[in-house]
């Protein structure tokens, strides 16, 4: 069985019902999808560093039939054009989800937008939130690897993780004959053991983009490195509380024995600062592909709480 009929058989995102680029401030442009409901209400999500919106399909088409659903990538990421170097970082991600923000009430008329951020997006988006005040209504951060501040007891192991993960994106193939073979990766290695069948497959469709001689990664593993690298910024966390509108935090199992700092740092984040919190059992960072249903039902229980549930 080939890696087309494969993924066929597991998971094949629907066409958008709209499709629209967004020019940026700089110049760059990213795609908004829309999918879902019209009528519903409406809510944005976007993903983690190296990843891609399309990718966590088993999660987002659990709202499919009642919410009016919009899906983007970061900039150098899944769909959208690749940017370069120059302008991928944190201050210019921030800037972008301002764009996108103000975009998705002209395009699509304004209302309030719920956000499903996970990692990478769930800072940006903070950022945001911090620079801009309130966009998202409610803003829902997945297992958000935000910096603690200094002397915090998960500052040292944070730190250590960012190194770690920079290294290992320096690392990734980069280049491949065919996605299946980006897939091959992603299956034998054992932190992706808890993804559902299928989606080894989709990831490596969703995260590469077809050349002339081959695929690549769509977000370049130099750039992926990069964000983790920058990735420690400890003046965000004592902010989160006092930031404007309602903000919600849904987390990894922090008891599991491989634990990551993303769900430890979550879990800490909410805590202090008293944000209604969600542990999903038995999953690592990529909870929305591993435990999608579960992951489901705690978004929805947010939405009930503040009021934005269908």
């Amino acid at each position: 069985m080939n890696f087309s009929t494969r993924l066929f058989l597991s998971l094949i995102p629907p066409e958008p019902q709209e499709t629209h680029a967004v020019s940026l401030s700089d110049g760059a442009t990213m795609i908004l999808r829309r999918h879902g409901n019209p009528d519903g209400p409406r809510i944005a999500l976007s993903h983690g560093n190296g990843m891609a919106i399309e990718a966590y399909y088993p999660f987002w088409r659990l709202m499919l039939a009642d919410y009016d659903v919009i899906l983007f990538d970061t900039r150098n990421h899944g769909q959208n054009p690749a940017d370069g170097v120059e302008n991928h970082n944190w201050d210019r991600f921030q800037d972008d989800f301002e764009t996108i923000r103000c975009s998705i009430d002209e395009i699509f008329g304004a209302r309030p937008v719920a956000a499903v951020f996970h990692s990478m997006s769930a800072i940006s988006a903070l950022l945001q939130t911090r620079a801009f005040g309130e966009r998202w209504s409610p803003l829902i951060l997945v297992d958000p690897p935000i910096f603690p501040p200094p002397g915090h007891n998960l500052e040292k192991r944070q730190s250590f993780h960012m190194e770690e993960m920079e290294a290992i994106a320096l690392r990734r193939p980069d280049r491949f004959d065919d996605p299946e073979e980006l897939a091959a990766v992603l299956r034998a290695r054992r932190a992706f053991r808890r993804w559902q069948p299928g989606t080894h497959e989709l990831f490596a469709l969703a995260t590469t983009r077809r050349t002339a001689d081959g695929w690549v990664l769509a977000c370049p593993k130099r750039l992926e490195a990069q964000i983790f690298a920058a990735n420690i910024d400890p003046t965000i966390w004592p902010e989160v509380g006092a930031m404007p509108g309602d903000i919600a935090v849904i987390g990894a199992d922090a008891s599991l024995p491989e634990v990551q700092p993303p769900a430890l740092l979550g879990r800490a984040l909410a805590e202090g600062h008293g944000l209604p919190y969600t542990m999903i059992d038995d999953c690592t960072h990529f909870l929305q592909i591993e435990r999608s249903e579960d992951v489901w039902d705690a978004v929805e229980a947010c939405l009930r709480r503040f009021g934005r549930a269908a």
